[in-house]
């Protein structure tokens, strides 16, 4: 009976079993904090390389055409390198958008197109409106967790984050 009282008064192991238990809590939350900060990275490396395209079409596009400079330089800005910039993001990956809005009587119409000989026969339809144009590129990359633990409606059905950052300005 003494050793039996003697046995539960004795606290020497209990550090051990609630570290035991917090550990795997606390491992499952670096995790978590790893991964998400590196998709966010990802995220933000997608947004700066539509940013710096969309600056870098103000420059130059004398040896190819718009989208397709745009697409390059994105593609550049993310993979690294040299023309053609080879990498995880492609051509499929980038969408050029322009954009026409006619602004009359404090009314807006906006109409869009992904073609530029199409974007080039767009008119405002009310005589007198007040029209501008804009060019925008959308990036779309998937960034696959390290350790596949997903939070609701932050993944998509293929087990990856889908990443899309957009740029873009006014050109006329």
């Amino acid at each position: 009976m003494f050793r039996t009282r003697h046995f539960l008064a004795d606290e020497r192991g209990a550090a051990i079993i609630e570290l035991a238990l917090i550990a795997p809590i606390f491992a499952l939350m670096t995790i978590g904090v790893v991964d998400m900060s590196n998709a966010y990275s990802r995220k933000l490396q997608a947004e700066q390389g539509a940013q710096r395209a969309v600056e870098k079409i103000m420059q130059t596009t004398q040896d190819d055409t718009v989208e397709n400079t745009l697409k390059t330089e994105v593609k550049c800005q993310i993979n690294g390198g040299s023309p053609p910039c080879s990498g995880r993001i492609t051509d499929a990956d980038v969408t050029v958008t322009w954009r026409l809005e006619c602004s009359s009587g404090g009314t807006i119409t906006a109409q869009t197109a992904t073609d530029p000989t199409t974007f080039d026969d767009l008119f405002c339809p009310v005589v007198g409106s007040t029209e501008a144009r804009y060019i925008q590129v959308t990036v779309n990359d998937k960034y696959t967790p390290m350790f596949p633990i997903h939070f609701y409606a932050l993944n998509g059905s293929d087990g990856t984050y889908h990443i899309s950052a957009t740029a873009g300005m006014r050109t006329q």
